[in-house]
């Protein structure tokens, strides 16, 4: 194969696991939305009243969905026929956010044949940093299929 067809192949790949995410119900409730190439991902989400807790800021679930999710892509933008896992996943939130759109920034920053490890890091409208993540994913047994959406 040449190097014209596996870039084809790959963003053939990117596309599918683009719309795997933006399937999901809860993805769609959310309003994420995701753009992934090779070892990288970022997820943006439009901050609004319905995903506030109590104290009228965004819920950390959904500082955690950016970030996983980030992290996450940019693993299986690495895999080509199987989903893969969040094994552990470590967050840390540095300020609250009540307005505008955060983006996260999920990178693969080691591999090795069992597992990925991958950074995210969620910023505010202003690019000011309001959480960041670490965060290692491996293969299952699931396949990649228009099943779940990666179609």
């Amino acid at each position: 194969m040449n190097g014209s067809n596996v870039g084809v192949a790959n963003s053939e790949h990117y596309m599918k696991l683009e719309n795997m995410m933006h399937s999901s119900p809860f993805v769609q409730f959310t309003g994420a939305r995701v753009s992934v190439k090779k070892g990288e991902a970022q997820i943006t989400l439009s901050v609004r009243k319905e995903l506030y807790h109590a104290a009228g800021a965004m819920h950390g679930a959904l500082y955690f969905l950016a970030l996983d999710n980030a992290a996450f892509f940019a693993a299986n933008s690495l895999v080509e026929d199987v989903f893969v896992l969040t094994t552990s996943f470590t967050t840390y939130i540095t300020r609250p956010v009540s307005e505008g759109v955060v983006k996260a920034i999920g990178r693969v920053v080691n591999q090795n044949s069992s597992q990925f490890i991958c950074e995210s890091v969620l910023h505010d409208s202003n690019d000011k940093e309001i959480a960041r993540a670490t965060g290692i994913f491996v293969r299952s047994k699931i396949s990649l299929s228009d099943k779940i959406g990666y179609k």
